[in-house]
């Protein structure tokens, strides 16, 4: 697919919104002041500006069928640029919509955080019926996703408008996994090929919990929320897992600590000791991730535990007598289908976890199954379908969303949904998606937050990626962390 820009450079957007169609592919760019000849599958996206007005105009064609669309306004429009990329983007969408079976229900809003669109909407005093107005008219929303963008929204109010700004959160990296499941990207490495990193990361990672911690606490910020995430952090052993907690206690003010979450991720990773070990040092929130209820999907996806060990884990976390239990589910899954789906979603409810987080499987390019011959299969996936039936699931049994974003690549173009029974919403979820808080990241992958809400500024400082760049480079590395100091200097 090639994308012909007249006129124009808003490639971001709009090849954004050309994504929702055909997803998992990558595009050619083509760059003109006029007219360029093209074959195969493209889109011609015009701006002609004259003294007076600018035509706005959309050429598409698919398989050999075309279909255009074009719009007019003057010259003289406020927010020029940003008002012809809007409108550019729902020329696009609505040429498309004609060429293409996809429904796509988040119309022209691709990027990550659509809730906080929302937020910032609720702030400047507009009533929902025009938050509804904007994103049916503006973006060509769905009504039901305005419904769900607008009830986290609702569910996050109260949490957000009482929130410090002398706050921050901690998340602590441990991109480690016992194997790579077929769909991830994520920095993570297997422990068959690199468990002998993880001595000297551990030793690492304490290192820079302490150099971190007197720089924060200097600044006279007040640590809110901890979160180990990965990976898997209970690929750790305990007595791994005891010290870096031991040195996060000893290092930071634990004293308003409202939330401390441990990923604990695979039921294959989980044992007793280690749950006993992660709960008497201060984890009051746990995750156990089954993805799904299926023995043959959790196959095809790599993973190397039974749906009986999840249930398995889940009972000893339940024992353990942590305050609130969250589990990951992903729609879309190879080999899954809405039947087996369906039993997941059902089997869940039945356990009542507090927290219930629903994916949708993203495609993404570094993933294993963007390169194997599934993937076409996987497209096909009736994940639009599950997502419903698992919304619908979870309202009537009392769960209410708390936290969405999306990602790139998404099956039919759809989100991650955080679902929370109330009164137990993650506040680190809701501050990581709505850029509100803060968020400190220790580790390899680790990406700091910034964040200054009153001057509208955000910063981000990024460790090393890779654990054995992370050992490697670590002196480096840590001298990054002063640049969390300049920050807060400035903001005074």
């Amino acid at each position: 697919m090639t994308l012909i820009f007249s006129g124009n450079a808003f490639k971001y957007e709009l090849e954004g919104v050309m994504k929702l169609f055909i997803p998992a592919q990558l595009f050619n760019h083509i760059y003109t002041d006029g007219t360029a000849k093209c074959s195969g599958d493209y889109a011609f996206i015009r701006r002609r500006i004259s003294k007076k007005q600018a035509l706005l105009y959309v050429y598409c064609s698919v398989d050999g069928k075309t279909a255009r669309c074009a719009q007019r306004i003057p010259s003289d429009t406020k927010d020029f640029d940003n008002q012809c990329e809007l409108i550019l983007s729902r020329l696009l969408f609505k040429a498309m919509s004609k060429l293409s079976d996809t429904e796509a229900k988040w119309g022209i809003i691709t990027g990550v955080r659509p809730v906080k669109r929302v937020n910032a909407m609720i702030s400047q005093g507009k009533s929902k019926s025009e938050i509804y107005d904007i994103l049916q008219s503006q973006y060509l929303v769905s009504p039901e996703k305005c419904d769900i963008a607008y009830m986290t929204a609702m569910t996050q109010e109260k949490i957000i408008k009482n929130l410090s700004d002398k706050t921050f959160s901690l998340y602590i990296s441990i991109p480690f996994c016992p194997t790579r499941c077929s769909y991830c990207s994520f920095v993570s490495q297997s422990i068959e090929s690199c468990g002998n990193l993880i001595p000297e990361y551990v030793d690492n990672l304490c290192r820079e919990i302490s150099y971190t911690a007197s720089l924060v606490n200097g600044l006279g910020l007040v640590l809110d929320t901890v979160y180990f995430g990965g990976g898997t952090p209970t690929t750790l052993s305990a007595q791994q897992l005891a010290t870096i907690m031991d040195v996060i206690s000893s290092s930071f003010d634990m004293s308003k600590v409202r939330e401390y979450t441990v990923e604990a991720g695979r039921p294959d990773t989980i044992t007793a000791e280690k749950l006993a070990t992660i709960k008497s040092k201060g984890c009051t929130r746990l995750s156990v991730n089954p993805q799904t209820l299926s023995d043959s999907v959790l196959e095809a996806i790599g993973r190397k535990h039974t749906t009986q060990q999840f249930f398995d884990s889940y009972r000893i976390a339940q024992k353990t007598g942590f305050d609130s239990v969250n589990t990951d589910i992903i729609a879309g899954l190879p080999t899954d289908t809405f039947d087996s789906f369906k039993n997941t979603v059902d089997g869940l409810i039945q356990l009542a976890p507090e927290n219930i987080t629903v994916h949708t499987l993203s495609i993404k390019r570094a993933a294993r199954l963007n390169h194997s011959e599934e993937k076409q299969s996987v497209l096909k996936n009736a994940a639009g379908e599950m997502v419903e039936y698992a919304s619908k699931r979870l309202l009537e049994s009392g769960y209410r969303p708390y936290y969405l974003y999306r990602q790139k690549n998404m099956l039919e173009n759809l989100e991650n949904i955080g679902w929370a029974k109330p009164g137990f919403e993650s506040l680190y979820n809701i501050y990581i998606m709505e850029e509100i808080q803060t968020i400190i990241a220790l580790g390899a992958g680790g990406s700091t937050k910034l964040v200054d809400l009153k001057n509208g500024r955000l910063e981000r400082v990024f460790n090393y990626k890779f654990p054995l760049e992370y050992n490697k480079h670590f002196d480096l590395m840590l001298e990054k962390k002063n640049e969390i100091g300049e920050f807060y200097a400035e903001k005074e």
